[in-house]
């Protein structure tokens, strides 16, 4: 018995060794060369040597790197494309996206990169950002703390190695005229996360001389959590960011039998009421943002849908505080479409924001494929189009290259068909207004309800009684076709 309990005691000890081992290698800010094996930020030339700056020419040009429906000075219902669109490079899937998967190892290994996780390389990286980011004609980016900036051994050597990115991030964007569209904290890739930030780490009373020294108690996690996003609503309000967005993919639950969800919804909910006073405190102005998504990596995210969400804050009092970053992949996983988030965001006034991108329909994971159907662009961007627009957010690019994509060239080829499918879209909804024939077939089948009994009932004086003697009068009512087909008709003729 005693040698059971202790193989067991040795098991675990080395899983806790094995958790340490796997996180991120750290990078003090101190150390210098010798924590990236002496590796400079120095950089001859330029990052994309052969690409020029991407221009439009037209559907009829044949040239790869050019625009074929982007035209960003272009006035389409009253606004300049570019205004309409306000796309975003997203720095994560463009400068960290290896190609690894679940089942095989990283593809992309880009030009510029060492190998090592540096500060030195860090500023490499930024520097290759900002140059793809002024070819391609996007004057917005997005980013998380820790994709930017490597880890410290500690949170202050972690902050001061951010501070010196965001120096440098800053006087490229003085140079280019580049903003962030929003930033975020990565609250799910560090082992300390592993049971969520904002809501618990998962305490287990047993054998707690062994797990007592490498895994944290659930309250100084959720500590962690707030000072890390403390400090990147700091940097988002110093670089000029005009949102701030809340994705929690690791609050949640894998099962309900060890989980008080009453208590883990409660934690939340008081985390994003600290975020919102302290954005007040520092006087940031910009548009804070939740990003739902249904599962992955939890088997079940709190923030299943835009529905749960906007039940959430109302539930909370903090309506008036959030808008919805709508992502089309994490739609699809939660079971609706792209359109159908997008619209239950906008009737609800939380529309905010856009990640776009796509899933495949025969994978059953968010995949994050730049969006090329023009259909689903073209839904999209009717609700964009009602909204009057997605300012202060945007479309943010949270989209990656295959893994077998390998060529510094696809990272231009990408952006470039995601914001020419967008911009497609556009074109085709001013098509659809001024055509004209799907709105009214929409109008008319809610004709009746502009009747003096319609509008009474819109207007919620619609009593039992009064609608009985009605009926009594009417008799059985007719109902009319619902024109499905013809709605499609008149829908596809646009694209």
């Amino acid at each position: 018995m005693k040698g059971s309990k202790l193989l067991l005691l040795l098991a675990l000890s080395s899983l806790c060794l094995s958790a340490v081992i796997a996180v991120q290698e750290t990078c003090p800010a101190d150390l210098g060369n010798k924590c990236d094996g002496g590796a400079s930020d120095d950089w001859e030339g330029e990052f994309f040597p052969g690409i020029p700056k991407i221009k439009y020419e037209g559907p009829t040009s044949k040239n790869p790197l050019s625009y074929k429906w982007y035209n960003a000075e272009e006035v389409i219902l009253g606004k300049k494309m570019k205004d309409w669109m306000r796309f975003s490079v997203a720095f994560w899937h463009t400068f960290r996206g290896t190609g690894a998967d679940p089942f095989g190892a990283p593809t992309k290994v880009w030009p510029w990169e060492d190998g090592t996780n540096s500060l030195a390389m860090a500023k490499r990286r930024m520097r290759a950002h900002f140059e793809f980011m002024e070819k391609l004609g996007v004057d917005k980016w997005c980013f998380h703390d820790r994709d930017i900036a490597p880890d410290g051994k500690t949170l202050t050597e972690t902050n001061a190695n951010l501070d010196e990115i965001v120096e440098l991030a800053k006087k490229l964007q003085d140079e280019t005229n580049i903003k962030p569209l929003w930033g975020t904290a990565q609250l799910f890739l560090h082992p300390r996360y592993m049971h969520g930030a904002a809501t618990r780490a998962k305490h287990d009373l047993r054998l707690k001389e062994v797990f007592n020294k490498c895994r944290s108690p659930e309250v100084k996690v959720y500590a962690y959590a707030a000072a890390q996003v403390k400090k990147a609503l700091e940097v988002t309000h110093y670089l000029g960011g005009e949102n701030y967005v809340f994705w929690g993919g690791r609050e949640g639950y894998q099962t309900l039998l060890n989980t008080d969800m009453k208590r883990e919804l409660d934690h939340l909910a008081n985390f994003l009421q600290a975020a919102v006073d302290y954005k007040k405190k520092i006087g940031f102005n910009g548009t804070l943002l939740i990003e739902p998504k249904p599962q992955e990596p939890t088997k079940h995210q709190y923030d299943w849908d835009v529905a749960t969400t906007f039940s959430f804050l109302q539930k909370y009092g903090l309506t008036g505080e959030f808008k919805i970053n709508v992502e089309c992949n994490h739609a699809t996983l939660s079971g609706h479409s792209c359109h159908h988030e997008l619209e239950t965001a906008r009737i609800n006034g939380l529309l905010g924001n856009i990640d776009a991108n796509t899933g495949d329909p025969q994978v059953g994971w968010d995949t994050d494929q730049f969006l090329t159907d023009i259909s689903e662009a073209t839904l999209v961007m009717s609700s964009v189009v009602k909204n009057g627009g997605l300012a202060p957010g945007g479309f943010n690019f949270d989209a990656k290259l295959r893994r077998e994509s390998t060529d510094v060239e696809d990272l231009f080829l990408a952006h470039i068909s995601g914001m020419d499918t967008l911009a497609r879209g556009l074109r085709n909804v001013a098509k659809l207004i001024e055509d004209g024939s799907l709105d009214e077939l929409v109008r008319k089948r809610y004709q009746s309800f502009d009747s003096e009994l319609g509008a009474l009932i819109e207007a919620g004086k619609g009593d039992f009684e009064t609608l009985e003697k009605k009926v009594l009068e009417w008799g059985e009512p007719t109902v009319p076709s619902g024109k499905q087909e013809l709605a499609e008709i008149l829908f596809q003729s646009a694209l």
